[in-house]
């Protein structure tokens, strides 16, 4: 395996990991911004209020996106099963 080679994977794990986090971390911060408008404005400053909205929300992120996300990962791992031959070979 060459230098090369090992950047690609790693650069191609880092575009899976990013492209799998972005779902849920956009709905959170979202939904967080939010609730902090909502706070702000009825000076509500309980620390533990915007946790179920998020919770709510990181669950139906999961279920809209997650065939989404099942298939990228999927994609990826059998992208590297399939290339153990060349990873061997070079």
């Amino acid at each position: 395996m060459t230098p090369e080679t090992v950047l690609e994977v790693g650069k191609n794990a880092l575009t899976v990991t990013t492209l799998l986090a972005v779902p849920l971390l956009l709905s959170a911060l979202a939904v967080g911004l939010l609730i902090g408008i909502l706070q702000a404005a009825t000076q509500i400053q309980e620390m533990t209020l915007s946790f179920i909205p998020k919770l709510i929300v990181l669950v139906l992120a999961l279920v809209v996106a997650g065939s989404w996300m099942l298939g990228v990962l999927t994609d990826f791992t059998v992208g590297l099963f399939q290339a153990i031959p060349d990873f061997i070979g070079s």
